[in-house]
């Protein structure tokens, strides 16, 4: 249990629940390990649940009429997926699951967190902001799709993995989860546009991309280049 405490810590809003508080919400019960590509919930109905990102990353899609899976994030430690309004709301068609390597999650019902919330109105008041900036991530993704063109999307989507207090006068190496196939999807292009527009963003001197990382070694151009701000 000690070790498991160690991980769950390390997300950001749960570091601030007290012993006290992982008591409350049965915290060793509500700890869950999925093998790399196991599905946390799949077309889930009427699910109830609000899961942390510890440690992996998870790829939230949906699936068609067809059977169809479409990727519309990929999640890493500190974020938070399922149901983020506190709505028992439907799921239908919705998947989670654990991507490129075993995940560890908290998971709770959203009665128990909202018990939590009701003892703790700091932390509701951290969880509102939290799930603020997830919902703003979604509009502007929805946005970068719908307004911008092919190379200036997937520049957009590169300055939206940086960290929210990354130095924009130095260069930035973050680890790489994705495949070429993974950005295609959540930027609406192919995996071969992708490749295509990721080698000339390296003969431009932007950024590059390998196996392990990203390296971003102009985060101001990148910026000027995708149009933000």
């Amino acid at each position: 249990m000690e070790d498991k405490l160690l991980i769950i810590r390390r997300n950001d809003f749960l570091a601030q629940m007290t012993n006290e508080d992982y008591k409350t919400l049965n915290i060793q019960h509500n700890f869950i390990v999925e093998e790399k590509n196991g599905y946390i919930y799949f077309d889930a109905h009427y699910h109830n649940k609000l899961y942390f990102v510890k440690e992996g990353f998870v790829r939230i899609g949906n699936v068609d009429e067809d059977g169809n899976q479409f990727i519309r994030d990929i999640l890493q430690p500190g974020d938070i997926f399922g149901q983020i309004t506190l709505e028992k709301s439907n799921l239908q068609g919705e998947f989670a699951q654990a991507h490129k390597c075993d995940t560890i999650l908290c998971a709770f019902t959203i009665e128990d967190f909202e018990k939590l919330l009701y003892r703790r109105p700091d932390l509701a008041i951290i969880f509102a902001k939290k799930a603020g900036q997830k919902v703003r991530h979604i509009e502007n993704r929805l946005l970068n799709l719908l307004q911008k063109d092919v190379r200036t999307r997937l520049l957009y989507f590169f300055v939206s993995l940086l960290p929210g207090n990354t130095d924009v006068d130095s260069p930035i190496t973050l680890p790489n989860y994705l495949t070429h196939e993974d950005i295609a999807r959540l930027t609406g292009t192919s995996r071969q546009t992708v490749t295509t527009l990721i080698n000339k963003f390296t003969d431009e001197g932007l950024l590059a991309v390998d196996r392990q990382n990203i390296t971003i070694n102009n985060i101001r151009l990148l910026q000027k280049e995708a149009k933000v701000g």
